[in-house]
């Protein structure tokens, strides 16, 4: 029986990164900050000193160059994974990815070559990062046909999801909230994948099903664990884990049930991915006790400054009010929900400074 010790969001991602390196040697791992001493949040730290400079390398600022290296390299037989420290760096890499990655299977039906590479993607805010390196970007990848995207909500998904990834034939965007890198919890030993293509029912319930993903998760079970030791509401939960594609029969048993739905999106309202899986519902014909409704971000450029933040950013007593909202129930005790004060510092030990 594989036991479960406590690791941290990033101790599972580099644990997942030396077993892939240990057993296909033709895993490689590429990025700026790679050998770096703090290793992209921790997750990369040692690495060169086990694997040596041949398969663990360092990366000039390059973005679009890179990637269309690695492209090439898994179409020669490698299987690289590749890392920006935000997801805003990748945006000078789209062309390769979208065009090139996403297509080259389908273009040349299957004879082409797979394109097995790993795209590490650190998305959300923190200390201050503003604009231009505070995004999560998850929809535009999602939107892309022959990419797969996750985003890992725990230590233990964040393993076995990059395992998978790494082991899948096709490209794999693999999504990080930088807040996450700190969290703890168990993960398994050994080298087990997790699916690709399935949600996780993280706690059931009867009175309402709580979609969300990455740390929109960890959110909304705040907000959970709020209305359930008072004895207010029954929610179901579901960890979205898999962006593309998503695992709608997971949600359609849930929403069968509860016949409610609130769906928590750390990004963009406009063509976001909550709207996607709402319309997915409105277009399923499951009958809905109350109108199905979404928990997002505004429509405009992420702040820099706290003050801003503060009204930018949903926290768990938003996502408590909505579910009582959504269950026709009276959102006055959300007041009692304490709630993080600082909007740019996870309420969990954080390193950073990024």
């Amino acid at each position: 029986m594989r036991t479960a010790r406590e690791l941290t969001f990033a101790e599972a991602i580099r644990e997942a990164t030396e077993i892939a390196l240990t057993e296909d040697s033709r895993v490689v791992l590429i990025g700026l900050g790679v050998p770096d001493p703090k290793g992209v949040f921790g997750t990369t730290g040692g690495l060169q000193k086990t694997f040596g400079k041949e398969r663990i390398l360092d990366a000039p600022i390059s973005e679009n160059g890179l990637t269309g290296m690695v492209i090439g390299g898994a179409l020669g037989g490698l299987r690289p994974i590749l890392t920006h420290q935000r997801v805003d760096f990748a945006l000078l890499s789209l062309e390769q990815i979208i065009n090139q990655a996403a297509k080259w299977n389908y273009m040349f039906d299957g004879r082409g070559g797979a394109v097995p590479i790993v795209i590490r993607m650190i998305i959300g805010r923190g200390w201050g990062q503003g604009p231009q390196h505070a995004q999560s970007l998850h929809s535009l990848f999602a939107h892309i046909p022959g990419l797969r995207v996750v985003a890992p909500s725990t230590p233990q998904e964040a393993k076995g999801l990059l395992l998978s990834s790494i082991r899948d034939p096709n490209p794999v965007i693999f999504l990080e909230h930088r807040w996450l890198h700190g969290l703890k919890g168990p993960v398994l030993e050994g080298s087990s994948g997790l699916p690709l293509d399935q949600a996780s029912l993280v706690r059931s319930g009867k009175d309402i099903t709580l979609v969300s993903f990455s740390h929109g998760l960890i959110e909304s079970m705040r907000a959970v664990q709020f209305l359930s030791e008072r004895n207010l509401l029954d929610c179901e939960v579901i960890d979205l884990r898999s962006l593309n594609p998503i695992d709608w029969k997971t949600l359609s048993r849930s929403l069968k049930k509860t016949g409610r739905l609130l769906v928590v999106d750390e990004d963009h309202r406009h063509c976001g991915l909550a709207g996607e899986i709402l319309a997915l519902a409105s277009e399923s014909g499951i009958p809905t006790k109350s109108t199905i409704r979404r928990i997002t971000l505004p429509d405009c450029p992420s702040p820099s400054t706290r003050a801003l933040a503060a009204s930018f950013y949903y926290n768990s007593r938003h996502i408590a009010k909505a579910v009582l909202e959504v269950c026709g129930r009276d959102p006055a005790p959300v007041a009692e929900l304490t709630i993080e004060e600082r909007v740019d510092v996870p309420s969990f030990v954080f390193p950073g400074p990024f």
